[in-house]
């Protein structure tokens, strides 16, 4: 008789303005460190244009920050929201 093991599901709980390439993003800086959008396309994550904008708007909602022109890490709030310990609804942008 075989035992299997049911996979956990990840239920992250995503805001509207979220997209799923978002999860992957952070993933991939969870896993790799600081990335630029170039980065996250060489590792075919997205293509660059595409990152560059989701980057800027999870920093607008502090899921990532900016460390210097076009490089971005991870934040506390993106590592919570990967280990479901966040509910990304609830963020507010940063104002201007």
């Amino acid at each position: 008789m075989s035992s299997t093991v049911p996979s956990q599901s990840v239920v992250r709980q995503r805001a509207e303005w979220m997209r799923p390439v978002d999860e992957k993003i952070l993933e991939t800086m969870r896993d790799e460190g600081n990335m630029t959008p170039s980065a996250l396309e060489q590792l075919d994550v997205t293509v660059a244009n595409y990152a560059s904008n989701r980057l800027s708007l999870m920093a607008d909602y502090g899921l990532v920050e900016r460390v210097a022109q076009g490089l971005y890490r991870i934040t506390e709030a993106g590592e919570a929201f990967l280990d479901e310990e966040l509910d990304a609804s609830e963020l507010e942008p940063a104002k201007e």
